[in-house]
């Protein structure tokens, strides 16, 4: 079952691909042009002219891959994926975590389903990776802990369930054991 963002983001992403091989094949019947081209002789005017059509063809093209990379900039970082970082988020749920060699302390864990959670994200020795992981295996979200700096993310857990924290950068010998739980009530229960 697809959460409310996930299905525009899929649509997005096929749109996406759709120009990607578009340009690539654009870019394929190009170089098979150029080849087919190549044996044949030219008088100077035509390979003035041809120069010329060539200096003007990748001006155009410069010019438009420039605006569709702004163009998709745009649209991508419009609602920019990360909160504030210098100030409250005002979540419903405020969850402090830091990242120890090779545990994670984590200040609650019975968190409600539909309202926002402000994770504090924090280490207290090495670099860990701070990751998610829903009740069917996949990432939800991720950050980085690190010592003297705090990352604050911001989500909203759909599904109710138990989730495990994992590390996702290697931080020593124990590192494959360093999780931890915690669960997510529907909205209605508020134990």
């Amino acid at each position: 079952m697809a959460l409310p963002g996930e299905r525009t983001t899929m649509v997005l992403q096929n749109v996406i691909w759709a120009i990607t091989l578009t340009g690539m094949g654009l870019v394929a019947l190009g170089f098979i042009y150029a080849i087919a081209q190549a044996g044949k002789p030219a008088d100077t005017a035509e390979a003035e002219r041809a120069h010329r059509t060539s200096i003007s063809l990748r001006r155009a093209l410069f010019a438009a891959l420039l605006l569709l990379g702004i163009g998709i900039a745009w649209a991508s970082l419009r609602p920019f994926p990360i909160p504030p970082q210098h100030q409250p988020l005002e979540a419903a749920q405020v969850v402090e975590v830091v990242g120890h060699q090779w545990t994670w302390d984590v200040s609650q864990t019975h968190l409600r389903a539909g309202e926002p959670v402000e994770f504090r994200v924090t280490a207290s020795d090495v670099n860990h990776g701070f990751a998610i992981y829903a009740p069917d295996g996949r990432i939800v979200i991720q950050t980085q802990a690190m010592p003297g700096f705090t990352n604050k993310i911001l989500y909203t857990f759909h599904t109710p369930g138990t989730y495990k924290i994992m590390c996702l950068e290697y931080c020593g010998v124990a590192h494959n054991g360093m999780t931890a739980e915690f669960d997510v009530a529907a909205r209605e229960d508020k134990s």
